[in-house]
């Protein structure tokens, strides 16, 4: 199976800036789309998206303010997150899809990285 391991979140204050980075390993895959949700009590909610070609989605919330990137060689997907307000303050959680072992397709999450904006 596919294990997606987020990292770089934290507490910064408001108007700061965190890159948070999620790393895919284990079996061999072809992820069509990887991307970031936050999540506040039960609701999860898109962040931004990215498919396989560049191009990227955006929450209204975030425009402007936060980039997806992703590093297909490294199996890496990346969110800068800049001018962070307190209703940024989320778990996120990155997530993949596509096609595992050259037989099936799959959905994955990680665990979540906490992200606290506050002064």
């Amino acid at each position: 199976q596919v294990q997606l391991v987020e990292s770089g979140g934290g507490l910064v204050q408001p108007g700061g800036s965190l890159r948070l980075s999620c790393a895919a390993s284990g079996s061999r895959f072809s992820f069509n789309s990887m991307g970031w949700y936050r999540q506040v009590g039960k609701e999860r909610e898109l962040a931004a998206t990215i498919s396989s070609t560049g191009t990227t989605d955006y929450a209204d919330s975030v425009k402007g303010r936060f980039t997806i990137s992703r590093d297909n060689a490294k199996n890496m997907v990346y969110l800068q997150m800049n001018s962070l307000k307190p209703e940024d303050t989320a778990i996120y959680y990155c997530n993949a899809r596509g096609v595992v072992e050259s037989t099936y397709s799959a959905t994955y999450w990680g665990k979540g990285t906490l992200v606290t904006v506050s002064p």
